[in-house]
């Protein structure tokens, strides 16, 4: 008997009953025409406590039938997992009278004593459709004719919605394409996205819906087909370019066999496809006030900056790194690292960055870190000026500038130096001398001289001799000066490593196309093509463009690789903002370097 009751009780176990959470919402048709009967109705997914519903009032409405009560429920067993669900509906059947827009109050039920409350929902009553009053003229129209001329001008609508359109460059906007509809919606079948030229634009994930709203005093479900958020290049009116979007619409037509207020009356189903496109949006960029400070990059929005300093006190010829964080919200995207300035014996590295940005409808959200990595090469006591960020406040319509804190360095003498190597503070390594190693011992007797070879100074090997270390001499200081030439142009610098930053960032653009994410590959590789342009060019990132682009290469003689580099990036942002697009991301990577090296290789020549 013991062995029954746990086998029983194992059995049971692997039950789990999984209880739904308690909804209680109406259902009701968006649109109604003036003596057309029409359900409306009350589900709740769980069982009422007895006498506990509350109707609403219909005050524009004829109650023709109802409350009817249906109820059921189910059970389903899947992996050992039990799920039961419950439906309690309470329907009434409705006839319009009058024309116009009028709301259903929230209707209220119990359960298990805790009370629930629907939502109010919106009815639009139309007019009722003629059909000619002849059979004559109703025979010669075909379904598919009724079927297209049920969905007027204003039921089906596409809309590109931005939140502002009077902006600084740099400011963000926010952009919805919206559909607008008050018929059923089996799907979609073509659509293009605008390209947004002159901004630079990242997509937003948001709920697709549908919303019920109310657009020009109408009552639409709302779809959200996207949503981006738009950061203009350039100033003066930029315009975004329609959309297109081809939706299928679904229409029930009732056939003349009468009225069933419960089960209808033969309902068939046509669909209907129609083309919507949008308006053209102008959008009015403000360039920035005059008397911009030099450490101002670009950045607008709400910022602020931190530093931390890896030691204060260090041996000479050791590393430290000054890691500088600007966080806050606004085109965070494109802030780029300040200027540091650093003591002569000081050597900077190449700065290195990290991030973390949330985009969201508001802005984009996070932080930039820059690590300044350089090397102390002589002893002393040094003061690190502060570093100077410059933005523009939105809110405050002007500049802003934040200061990092003064630091003060001190630096050892090196341990591991030679004591007959004497540093001068202050001095580069290049100035490092040794003075001395010893001296030799002094002789006190006469000296007896003789010619042993024939004298080195005024022949023809001392001349010869003497020319070759002029002109070494003459060869070293032009390189020397060439390469400190270099150093200090900041765009010649950008301009040679332009190829490798953009071979860093395809490498990782490489390893989400092997992981298969779309959207990080798509991002990347527009990250690297913008960037490499941008230091090649030696133009801001800010202030690129494809006509600028193509002006450019064109004068340096590349105007074959600035329509294929536009080319990629137009597939790049294709590709980014309709994912169905059949773009083969082996092929645009593979394409993206070759073009880059086109590039590399032609300006180089």
């Amino acid at each position: 008997m013991k062995k029954i009751v746990v086998s029983l009780v194992a059995l049971c176990s692997i039950f789990v009953l999984r209880a739904e959470e308690v909804s209680f919402r109406v259902d009701a048709p968006m649109i109604v025409s003036v003596g057309e009967p029409f359900r409306v109705e009350f589900q709740l997914n769980a069982k009422p406590d007895k006498d506990t519903f509350v109707a609403p009032k219909f005050p524009n409405f004829d109650v023709m039938a109802g409350p009817s009560v249906s109820q059921g429920s189910s059970v389903q067993i899947i992996n050992g997992s039990m799920t039961k669900s419950i439906n309690y509906n309470i329907t009434y059947v409705l006839l319009a009278h009058e024309t116009g827009t009028f709301t259903i109050a929230p209707a209220t039920i119990m359960v298990n004593r805790k009370t629930y409350t629907s939502q109010s929902t919106a009815i639009e009553v139309r007019a009722g459709q003629s059909n000619g009053g002849g059979g004559s003229s109703g025979a010669s129209d075909s379904m598919e004719s009724r079927a297209n001329n049920t969905i007027g001008r204003e039921d089906l609508l596409l809309r590109l919605e931005l939140n502002k359109r009077d902006v600084y460059r740099g400011e963000p906007i926010r952009a919805a394409l919206k559909l607008y509809t008050r018929v059923a919606i089996a799907g979609s079948e073509s659509s293009k996205m605008p390209t947004f030229n002159g901004f630079w634009s990242q997509e937003l994930k948001v709920e697709q819906g549908p919303f019920r709203g109310t657009l020009n005093g109408k009552v639409y479900d709302v779809y959200n087909v996207a949503e981006y958020l738009l950061y203009p290049q350039q100033g003066g009116k930029l315009t975004i370019d329609p959309a297109e979007l081809t939706v299928v619409a679904q229409v029930v037509l009732r056939s003349n066999r009468g009225y069933d207020p419960f089960f209808g009356g033969g309902n068939e189903v046509y669909n209907v496809r129609r083309a919507l496109k949008t308006e053209a949006v102008t959008v009015d960029v403000k360039e920035f006030p005059a008397g911009a400070p030099a450490s101002f990059g670009g950045a607008v929005g709400e910022y602020a900056i931190s530093q931390k300093l890896s030691a204060t006190e260090v041996a000479a010829n050791s590393a430290i790194t000054l890691q500088l964080t600007v966080s806050g919200t606004g085109n965070i995207n494109f802030v780029q690292a300040p200027k540091l300035s650093l003591p002569t014996s000081f050597e900077l590295y190449d700065v290195k960055s990290e991030e973390k940005i949330t985009n969201s409808a508001s802005g984009s959200v996070g932080y930039r870190q820059f690590d300044y990595p350089f090397i102390v090469r002589a002893e002393g006591e040094y003061d690190i000026q502060p570093i100077e960020f410059t933005y523009f406040d939105l809110k405050k319509q002007k500049y802003v500038t934040l200061s990092s804190e003064p630091l003060h360095i001190v630096v050892t003498p090196d341990k591991s130096t030679p004591q007959q190597q004497v540093v001068n503070s202050g001095v580069k390594r290049e100035d490092v001398k040794v003075l001395g190693s010893d001296i030799r011992f002094i002789k006190i007797d006469a000296p007896r001289l003789h010619r042993h070879v024939a004298p080195l100074v005024l022949s023809p090997l001392y001349f010869g001799v003497l020319a070759a270390i002029l002109f070494v001499a003459v060869v070293l200081y032009f390189i020397i000066r060439k390469y400190m030439r270099d150093r200090q142009n900041v765009v010649l610098v950008k301009g040679k490593r332009a190829n490798k930053v953009a071979i860093k960032r395809l490498r990782i653009a490489e390893r989400y196309m092997r992981e298969q994410d779309r959207r990080a590959f798509y991002e990347e590789m527009l990250r690297a093509l913008w960037g490499y342009l941008s230091d090649k060019l030696n133009i801001p990132v800010a202030d690129l463009t494809k006509d600028n682009i193509r002006e450019e290469l064109a004068r340096r003689g590349v105007e074959t690789e600035a329509d294929s580099i536009i080319a990629i990036i137009q597939r790049c942002e294709e590709a980014q903002y309709s994912p169905s697009a059949s773009v083969n991301m082996s092929e645009v990577y593979g394409e993206g370097i070759d073009i880059v090296s086109k590039i590399e290789s032609a300006i180089k020549r």
